[in-house]
């Protein structure tokens, strides 16, 4: 056996490339400014942020690390991805609404307003660490999965693939971004899942497959504290509480994502749409190939010692490393024909720039609103700020690619990603968390939590590597063997440590008046609520979704609609609605949130300015929908 491509599958991924540039740089015609470069302009619907964010879930090194996962420890690899349900009410009930109606463009802008500017700028520091981290380990995967099968340099994969990426980024900002991992995210998860059907197949059936995996490889979870590079505690606070709860509260590119929502019962929505179904059918897409892979070694299906020596003498692995981080393409070449390859390498492709554009556009975000616009050019022109986010864009590119090289150290994709997130993230999800729900927390808190547990977090997992100072780790490991070492648990060691410098602190510091956060909060959210619409909000029920035909007025601050066609909507007068093309399956692509005025037109239609109108990309002689937004 081989691990190969046929000129069908390059063609294919070559295709696959083109067509994504294609897709990408044709939505730079709605970018005008960096709301929609970074947001979108809040338009799009529940569908295509939920399947456009497991896009972004599913990257790269997502493949690569849960097959190698799967490969090793059976369908208890699940564990990874299923831990997410727990997250929900705080997301809804307090995150989702704090974002959306405040209009929070980054963490440390949040930060900031809730307790002051160097807390603000600390989180800064920390979160481009973690985001340009995260461009760099996918940049690297993708890398040493197709290494083995085109016989290129690393460097020189991941240098092309950076191109095409920072051209469409450079072009459309969000919009491309949500529209071409709409595609891609379709690719991935078609791709994974057909992949399950060919190896099945490939096996002789379901009953075959499951007869391949022992007793414990068909178990859904580990045991509680064992074995100890993979046990179902330490999966839980790693992954659940440090990775699922920073991808959520703290990575930039998914706050952006649910910013671009057209409202926060859209959200809601993709929310609900992402961990109940998106999520589940991701984790049988991308570790799939890690279960069918054990199956077939132990069915005498895969030649371990034939492949072992193949890939060494090639340079992929070294002797005695095994093939788990290879498992996905040998796996992936075995089942697939000609062309069914190539399109399972493209949507290996599509991990990756799925989650680098969202990555990118977020270092972005951070970099223009948190540094550049206040700091080092205030008071330009917003054309000015579209083009440094784009030639920012390009920077952390070339940030990420350098990063490839540390990232390259490590001999397990997942040891590192994992050691990566439990090092970074503890003090800013804790504070964000402890910011939302405890009006008490402090300014002196917040600032000595994100440095104080930053710095013990880092030398908790410092200690936590060598054995014989396992000691700090020690009291949170659940009698995990300290010989296996705590990879797993420096997570919780680190939200604890980060606790309680929070709640210690604040409970000596003065706090600031809750007039100065309003809004900030889940007990002041009726304020933030005010404060997006400018007036008090209109909380009848949902009207209809009525249809109309428009007609332009220059002048207009908003959009003028018949008493009849408001009282359907169940609208007052001042009240913010959503107008777009009413064609559904344009996602929210052509829309706008605007205002709404009672005048004298007749039922059915409306009157709004050619400037709105324009900015709403809706095509002149198109019908528009209409609905009641607050």
């Amino acid at each position: 056996m081989t691990i190969a491509a046929s000129w069908l599958d390059y063609a294919i991924i070559a295709f696959y490339f083109l067509g994504i540039l294609w897709v990408g740089t044709l939505f730079g015609k709605y970018t005008k400014s960096t709301k929609d470069f970074f947001f979108g302009g809040q338009r799009f619907s529940w569908w295509l942020v939920a399947i456009s964010s497991i896009a972004t879930v599913v990257g790269s090194y997502s493949f690569i690390k849960y097959a190698a996962i799967g490969y090793r420890h059976g369908l208890s690899s699940t564990m990874t991805y299923l831990n997410d349900w727990f997250i929900i009410p705080f997301f809804l009930l307090g995150w989702l609404p704090i974002i959306y109606f405040n209009r929070i463009q980054s963490i440390p802008e949040y930060f900031t307003k809730r307790f002051d500017r160097r807390t603000g700028m600390a989180t800064v520091a920390i979160i481009l660490v973690f985001l340009t981290g995260y461009v760099g380990i996918n940049f690297y995967t993708l890398g040493v999965a197709m290494q083995p099968l085109i016989g290129v340099n690393l460097y020189i994969i991941v240098v092309v693939v950076a191109i095409v990426g920072a051209i469409y980024m450079h072009a459309g900002g969000q919009t491309s971004v949500i529209m071409t991992d709409l595609l891609q995210g379709i690719v991935l998860l078609v791709a994974g899942l057909l992949l399950f059907a060919l190896g099945i197949a490939y096996i002789g059936g379901f009953r075959e497959f499951l007869s391949g995996l022992s007793l414990e490889e068909r178990l859904p979870f580990t045991q509680f504290n064992r074995p100890t590079d993979f046990s179902h505690v330490g999966i839980f606070w790693q992954d659940a509480a440090a990775s699922s709860v920073a991808f959520y509260f703290m990575n930039q590119g998914t706050i952006m994502r649910f910013l671009s929502a057209r409202s926060q019962r859209e959200g809601r929505r993709a929310i609900f749409a992402i961990v109940l179904i998106f999520m589940p059918l991701a984790v049988l897409a991308i570790a799939n190939t890690g279960w069918l892979g054990r199956s077939m070694v132990n069915l005498g299906l895969i030649d371990v010692a034939a492949l072992e020596s193949q890939l060494v003498a090639s340079g992929a692995i070294d002797p005695g490393e095994g093939l788990e981080k290879h498992i996905f393409v040998i796996v992936a070449n075995l089942v697939a024909v000609p062309g069914v390859f190539g399109f399972v390498l493209a949507a290996l492709t599509a991990a990756l720039m799925s989650t680098i554009d969202t990555l990118i556009n977020a270092v972005t975000a951070i970099f223009i609103n948190d540094i550049y616009r206040p700091f080092l050019k205030p008071d330009r022109d917003e054309a000015h700020y579209l083009s440094a986010a784009r030639i920012t864009a390009i920077a952390a590119t070339v940030i990420g690619v350098a990063l490839v090289p540390f990232f390259a150290q490590f001999r397990s994709i997942y040891a590192a990603h994992g050691m990566f997130t439990a090092t970074i993230t503890p003090p800013v999800i804790t504070l964000i968390l402890m910011s939302i729900f405890w009006k008490r927390v402090t300014p002196k808190a917040a600032f000595w939590t994100l440095i104080g547990g930053s710095f013990l977090t880092l030398l908790g997992s410092v200690l936590a590597g060598s054995f014989d100072w396992p000691w700090l780790i020690y009291p949170f490991a659940h009698g995990i063997d300290p010989a296996g070492g705590y990879n797993y648990i420096r997570a919780l060691y680190g939200i604890v440590v980060s606790l309680a410098i929070l709640v210690s602190v604040s409970l000596v510091t003065r706090a600031r008046p809750e007039s100065e956060f309003a809004g900030l909060t889940i007990h002041s959210l009726e304020h933030a609520r005010r404060q997006f619409k400018g007036g008090e909000p209109n909380d009848h029920a949902i009207g209809e979704v009525i249809e109309v035909d428009f007609q332009t007025q220059p002048g207009l601050d908003s959009v003028v609609v018949s008493a009849a066609d408001m009282t359907r909507m169940k609208a007052n007068d001042g009240d913010i609605l959503y107008l777009a093309d009413h064609r559904w399956w344009l996602g929210g692509l052509r829309s706008l949130h605007i205002k709404a005025s009672v005048g004298d037109v007749s039922e059915g239609h409306v009157l709004i300015s050619p400037e709105a109108l324009e900015e709403s990309h809706v095509d002149a002689g198109r019908r528009l929908k209409l609905e009641k937004l607050i």
